[in-house]
């Protein structure tokens, strides 16, 4: 998915503004900043959560009267995305925007979000990941100011020529699917195959895999609806993927206390920006999808269940996992299934 393409880098400097980007995957050289009092957030320049961080940043700016200004480095330009989080910590980037499942194991609370819980869209997600951290209030995060978080919409399987809509469906068929969502395919009874997302269009081409395991919104950010057929709208076990935006704590503590509450209002609302425009992308890349003749199909009756209790495993084995470390994760589920439930 998109999620796996980097994440934002913001630099926030003052007094004066360096603005680096990279439109098309070369690498562009950072200036060297002097006098840096501000903050850090990497996707690309066009991607809509990108286009969202980057008006975080121009809306800090307008807020302080420019007492605040923002150097945005998209696309990996400043840290590479498995580094996001710990150059936050080590005041390399002063705020990251990252996927946690690139820190597998680290934040074992969060984790649960991205478990097959059912998602119906990027608002929903959005709200109950902020949720699970403001009612758990992970100890793994004390080493950052924590911003806020968002998620992705519904993870679904999407296929060429064949459908999926009962488990029988599974049976020999291979999706590009990676890390939860790869536990997700071989619970269901599929083969996972693990390759990034910008290999998945060829690979589906090519026929190398039969479809994916991904987000709508991926048909249109991606072009993979020009590539599989089907997406299969198996809701009750649909993902997330948690996203979140962290800064560097001796940068919080160096700011006053008026543009520690800007940013902190600024925090509440674009949390549920993100979330929106996740859900505004998905309804686009349904659309995608069926512009090039795909179709979205239900799951066949009586097969929601059925679903559901195949995926448990994969629950299950989270719930024993942090057992391991001393965490109850069958409460920190039942909470994301409450909140679920109480929102959809």
């Amino acid at each position: 998915t998109s999620t796996a393409t980097g994440a934002p880098n913001f630099h926030i400097t003052a007094p004066s503004l360096t603005f680096t980007v990279t439109d098309n995957g070369s690498t562009t050289r950072v200036n060297e900043v002097s006098d840096a009092t501000g903050l850090d957030f990497t996707l690309s320049t066009t991607h809509s959560q990108s286009i969202v961080a980057e008006e975080w940043c121009k809306e800090l700016e307008s807020r302080t009267g420019g007492k605040v200004k923002v150097n945005y480095f998209p696309g990996q330009t400043l840290v590479k995305a498995p580094q996001l989080y710990d150059a936050v910590v080590e005041g390399i980037a002063d705020i990251s925007f990252g996927v946690l499942a690139y820190h597998r194991g680290r934040f074992p609370v969060m984790a649960a979000i991205d478990l097959p819980l059912g998602y119906t869209s990027g608002v929903v997600a959005t709200k109950i990941t902020n949720d699970v951290y403001a009612k758990f209030k992970p100890k793994s995060f004390d080493d950052v100011q924590v911003m806020y978080f968002h998620g992705h919409g519904p993870g679904l399987p999407h296929t060429a020529k064949k459908p999926i809509v009962k488990l029988e469906d599974w049976k020999g068929m291979k999706l590009r699917a990676t890390g939860n969502s790869a536990k997700i395919v071989t619970a269901l009874g599929g083969t996972p195959v693990a390759a990034s997302m910008n290999e998945a269009y060829q690979s589906i081409q090519k026929g190398v895999v039969d479809g994916g395991m991904y987000p709508i919104d991926t048909n249109k950010g991606f072009k993979l609806g020009e590539v599989v057929d089907f997406c299969t709208e198996a809701f009750p076990i649909a993902y997330t993927t948690a996203f979140y935006v962290v800064m560097n704590k001796d940068k919080w503590a160096s700011l006053d206390a008026e543009t520690q509450k800007i940013i902190t209002d600024m925090n509440v609302e674009y949390a549920a920006k993100h979330g929106q425009t996740w859900t505004d992308s998905d309804v686009i890349g349904r659309q995608f999808l069926i512009d090039q003749g795909g179709k979205c199909l239900p799951l066949a009756e009586g097969e929601a269940p059925r679903w559901v209790e195949a995926v448990q495993p994969v629950i299950d084995d989270y719930i024993k996992e942090v057992g391991e470390v001393g965490l109850d994760g069958k409460t920190i589920v039942d909470y994301i299934k409450t909140q679920l439930e109480s929102l959809q």
